[in-house]
């Protein structure tokens, strides 16, 4: 079968290989789930540049987020069927054609639910509801809490600034470029502004939820978070940590790290059945809906790369290991 390999870290464009693997029969209590289309996140694509090393193991197969339909079943599974669609989830090895998870790491898709919005089912929108629910649990009502999303312009930004506007918060997205500031205000509730490690923006926040990190987010911790507020990370996309003065300077401040795998493998099956029917409800609505850029064949893997580090790219690419 079609599939890719990471067989040592670096960058993904040079180090992640299309391969002809083995089509292996389910054990018990697996299925093979044939897959339609997987999405290309950050979160897959930073394991393979080692900064998980000492928690990712090699080789492996990348890909997080997808779908496919359920094609054979292993001794003793009775909740799937063959032609089920499902929701493959618990680890990564969805950019190939099949693959075999447990049945229990497997979660029903809904028939009426687009391709598309199938592939990005997962990742962003699961993240998003417990980013919203840690804020929650720290102020109670989020009602008038003033309230930052760093990167914005990103899928998750966007479905951030969405949910916090339905708890009644007052929010405030900040981005890179105007080009996003512009789209971003077009598109969704709350003030839109400026700040990159330049530019840090001049703000008063109850709470910030972030994706970069780094010196930028060291900054705004600094300057824009009032005593007794929150800061929520679930991202480094500047590949650089929160630098350790900025959170030790501030005490009077809860820091926290949202890791979605950690939530998962924790969670228990219900409440990841309930957060999926919540992100059904979601996609159904538009809240959850992700601008797809392009779906690429997955034999076309190093130009999806490619396109994946465009600075200019608006939108999330989708990978169909069918082709």
């Amino acid at each position: 079968m079609r599939s890719t390999l990471v067989s040592q870290f670096g960058d993904p464009r040079q180090v992640i290989a299309l391969v002809d693997a083995e089509r292996r029969a389910p054990q018990a209590g697996e299925v093979e789930v044939a897959l339609a289309l997987a999405a290309v996140n950050p979160s897959d694509l930073i394991p393979v540049t080692g900064a998980y090393s000492a928690r990712t193991t090699l080789p492996f197969v990348p890909g997080f987020e997808g779908f496919g339909t359920v094609t054979r079943i292993g001794a003793g599974v009775t909740s799937l069927k063959v032609g089920d669609r499902v929701i493959p989830i618990g680890a990564s090895g969805l950019w190939q054609e099949y693959v075999l998870r447990p049945a229990e790491w497997c979660f029903r898709l809904p028939d009426d639910i687009d391709p598309n919005d199938a592939a990005t089912a997962y990742v962003n929108p699961l993240t998003a509801l417990q980013l919203v629910e840690a804020l929650r649990t720290h102020f109670g009502s989020l009602a008038e809490r003033r309230i930052g999303v760093t990167a914005a312009g990103s899928a998750i930004g966007g479905m951030l600034m969405k949910l916090l506007a339905g708890e009644g918060a007052d929010i405030t997205g900040i981005v890179r470029s105007r080009r996003s500031a512009d789209r971003l205000a077009l598109e969704v509730p709350g003030r839109v502004v400026l700040g990159d490690e330049g530019q840090t923006p001049r703000l008063r926040l109850d709470a910030i939820i972030d994706a970069v990190g780094g010196p930028f987010a060291g900054d705004l911790i600094l300057r824009a978070l009032e005593p007794g507020g929150a800061f929520i990370q679930y991202g480094a996309l500047s590949g650089v940590p929160v630098p350790q003065a900025a959170i030790q300077a501030r005490p009077d401040i809860r820091f926290s790290f949202l890791w979605l795998r950690t939530w998962v493998h924790s969670a228990g099956r219900p409440a990841i059945e309930a957060a999926f029917a919540r992100s059904f409800e979601g996609l159904r609505s538009g809240l959850f809906s992700s601008r797809i850029a392009e779906i690429y064949p997955l034999s076309r893997l190093d130009t999806a790369l490619a396109h994946q580090a465009d600075p200019g790219r608006d939108g999330k690419l989708l990978l169909d290991p069918r082709c």
